[in-house]
């Protein structure tokens, strides 16, 4: 037999043994199926970034029909829920003791001044300790009071119509929905952990249960073994993205105008780096516990943080920008995002893959060059 029909019966052998051990093992089908439908609920219905039924302390101290019809229309929102209170005084109280997040004021002499000048004070005074939900909620008071104007021009009782109107536009996410945002870039913390975690833990398994030495003792080369822990492991990760990818669609409705395979490639390249990376930490260290940490700290953490899934990475310092060009989830979530919202924008795509493809060669690379080190030939 030729030396490249053993290495590949040696190679189906190991796929074997490998394929078997993750079958056996519950926690690596818990891992890389369950886990990430659980995360993808868990994140997908309790994690918004949208600001609802914020309570707010409303004072009308004016009863004309214009105060009427402007408080209804705070109380209608699905962004608001008003407490009405008899004073400011009384509001602040609220404010001080948590009960609201903010008062909605319309003096005594609203109606007059409207119906005199057309114009009005309101004031929305709003708790800004958080200061992007402040910003929110302040855009969402605004545009009710703005349409609520809009309606009074239309019915010709807003006075003269301003000289320029803005129109606004939102693209890719018409419903300004956090969901369709977060969704896609769950996908990205979902496949970091599974795929950086399984793997991390399967040399450092070998070495604590001593299978190693007898692996040692049968003439598999390490290229062979990277192989065998690559491949079960990938497609195990590629089936718990593509649950993910399902219930994403039909489940929060966010919608896919991207390619559904080049989104499942792009994904591939993905998964690939993480898992070269559990890999290596696998392969530096012989216990799973040190292992498991490791990833944790050096794949989880930094993947949340500085993937630009939740915070805005133009808006912090340099260096922890040029740091997270490091990391390769923020191509990912630039990927995934695009896909999903969208399309095939390849300007945007292309790069973002081409720092994957490089990244996985390097980090694959890296651990072939780890084992060769740690096994003798």
């Amino acid at each position: 037999m030729t030396e490249g029909g053993s290495s590949a019966m040696r190679l189906a052998g190991f796929l074997k043994k490998e394929t078997l051990q993750i079958l056996r093992d519950p926690s690596s089908l818990l891992l890389g199926i369950v886990m990430p439908v659980v995360l993808l609920f868990i994140f997908g219905y309790g994690v918004s970034l949208d600001p609802k039924n914020v309570p707010v302390a409303m004072v009308l101290e004016d009863s004309g029909p214009e105060a009427r019809e402007l408080a209804a229309r705070f109380e209608l929102s699905p962004y608001f829920k008003p407490q009405m209170v008899y004073s400011v005084a009384q509001a602040k109280k609220r404010v001080d003791s948590g009960a609201v997040d903010g008062i909605f004021i319309l003096g005594s002499d609203f109606s007059a001044q409207l119906a005199k000048a057309f114009r009005a004070e309101v004031q929305l005074v709003l708790n800004g300790v958080d200061a992007n939900r402040t910003r929110l909620i302040q855009g969402y008071g605004l545009g009710i009071i703005g349409k609520w104007l809009d309606v009074r021009r239309a019915r010709g009782e807003g006075g003269v119509l301003p000289p320029l109107i803005v129109e606004q536009r939102i693209w890719f996410n018409e419903s300004a929905d956090s969901t369709n945002f977060l969704v896609p870039g769950l996908l990205t913390l979902i496949m970091t952990l599974t795929g950086t975690l399984l793997t991390a833990l399967v040399v450092a398994r070998e070495w604590e249960k001593g299978t190693m030495e007898a692996l040692l003792a049968t003439p598999i080369t390490p290229g062979e073994i990277l192989l065998g822990k690559i491949i079960p492991y990938f497609i195990l990760g590629m089936t718990g993205m593509l649950l993910s990818v399902i219930l994403g669609v039909f489940l929060f409705n966010v919608p896919l105008r991207g390619s559904l395979m080049l989104l499942i490639a792009l994904s591939g390249l993905f998964l690939l780096a993480s898992l070269g990376f559990g890999l290596f930490i696998s392969s530096a260290t012989r216990v799973q516990f040190v292992a498991a940490m490791i990833s944790v700290i050096a794949g989880f953490l930094p993947a949340f943080f500085l993937s630009g899934l939740l915070f805005d990475l133009e808006s912090t310092p340099r260096l922890v920008q040029m740091i997270s060009y490091l990391i390769p989830a923020r191509y990912f979530v630039i990927i995934s995002q695009t896909l999903f919202l969208a399309g095939n924008v390849w300007s945007t795509l292309l790069p973002a893959a081409g720092m994957l493809a490089v990244m996985a060669i390097v980090l694959i690379g890296a651990t072939r060059k780890k084992l060769v080190r740690r096994l003798p030939q």
